[in-house]
């Protein structure tokens, strides 16, 4: 038999399980007559917590947001994963944020269990971000726009072009997507009649909230990550790319992520990497990248801009070879009698 703040305890965890719990499987899970389940419940709910009760046959007890945020019951891997996150958010590229996330950071960490502080430690040591590309986001924009999209509100905001044309425009969100290097709204513009992409970082200023808008069929039947993609001319490439890689096909499988592509042994020391759906770009970048021997199967094209590539660093090499060497100056005879 529990103690009645270890039963509450449980009851608090089970109920941030599931949206709804049948009063019946609630208690038999919990090992208790019906009625102390409702007296918990009671008790829970002088405490803060919204819980709310529904009758017949499909009644029970549903965890609902309230007034105010009640404390929350973390597992092991949850709790070590919103660390993590809180550790990466930090010294992430959405300005506004690190203050919290670090505030957060900290109490979290001053309750985590030795267990679980030994684990997280040992997730740091290895865990090691790279800079990140991009520009900085202020937080309060993107939370801003994140609203506008949900309520389906119009927004008003001062943007400048890629040439720095300045320029107020008022249109209705969709969504936003981050490409990996940069945060873009996509939006309707009627002033265009058109879909419209915007970079985050050009919208100058506050935004705007506006009135409500009808909402329309998206781009892309909804994937606005491809849309960007495709309108920032970093489109996936349509043919599947296939590239030899001189390397066991062990090694290159625990490096090459899933939805990076498909990797297939060939022989003992190489194997087939047949990945679709990234830009040429990422492509070229991501296998210099892996510092190992390849071979380009196909697309042609992809070859063409390894050929390309090339060509430019042999001519970097060859310039550096033909370069005359600056002339050092020539160091002054010491005078007779001093030290050297």
């Amino acid at each position: 038999m529990l103690s009645s703040s270890n039963r509450l305890l449980r009851l608090l965890s089970l109920l941030q399980t599931r949206r709804h719990w049948a009063g019946a499987d609630l208690a038999q899970t919990l090992a208790v007559h019906p009625r102390t389940l409702r007296r918990d419940i009671d008790r829970l709910r002088e405490l803060g917590y919204p819980i709310q009760a529904s009758s017949g046959v499909a009644g029970g007890y549903s965890f609902r947001a309230g007034n105010a945020l009640p404390p929350l019951l973390l597992d092991d891997d949850e709790a070590l994963t919103v660390a993590i996150t809180l550790r990466t958010a930090a010294t992430g590229t959405v300005g506004g944020v690190e203050e919290a996330a670090l505030r957060a950071l900290v109490k979290l960490e001053q309750v985590m269990p030795t267990r679980l502080r030994h684990k997280l430690d040992a997730l740091r040591s290895a865990i090691v971000p790279l800079p990140r590309g991009g520009p900085v986001i202020d937080a309060g924009r993107l939370a801003a726009l994140a609203a506008a999209c949900r309520d389906q509100l119009r927004v008003n905001f001062d943007y400048a072009d890629s040439r720095g044309q300045p320029s107020t425009r008022q249109v209705e969100p969709q969504g936003l997507a981050h490409t990996g290097y940069r945060w873009y709204l996509v939006a309707w513009d009627p002033a265009r009649d058109d879909w419209r992409t915007f970079r985050l970082d050009r919208i100058a200023g506050a935004v705007a909230l506006g009135a409500h808008f009808a909402p329309r069929p998206p781009p892309e039947g909804g994937d606005l990550r491809a849309y960007v993609m495709r309108a920032v001319g970093q489109a996936p490439n349509a043919e599947e790319a296939r590239i030899v890689l001189h390397a066991p096909h062990g090694v290159m499988a625990a490096r090459i992520p899933a939805s990076a592509g498909q990797v297939e042994a060939l022989d003992d020391g190489r194997c087939l990497l047949r990945s679709s759906g990234q830009s040429l770009e990422a492509l070229t970048y991501w296998l210099l990248a892996l510092e190992v021997e390849f071979d380009v199967l196909a697309p042609a094209s992809l070859a063409q801009r390894f050929q390309a590539a090339g060509e430019r660093v042999a001519r970097m090499l060859q310039r550096r070879d033909t370069a005359t060497p600056p002339q050092q100056a020539e160091r002054p005879e010491p005078p007779q009698g001093s030290a050297t």
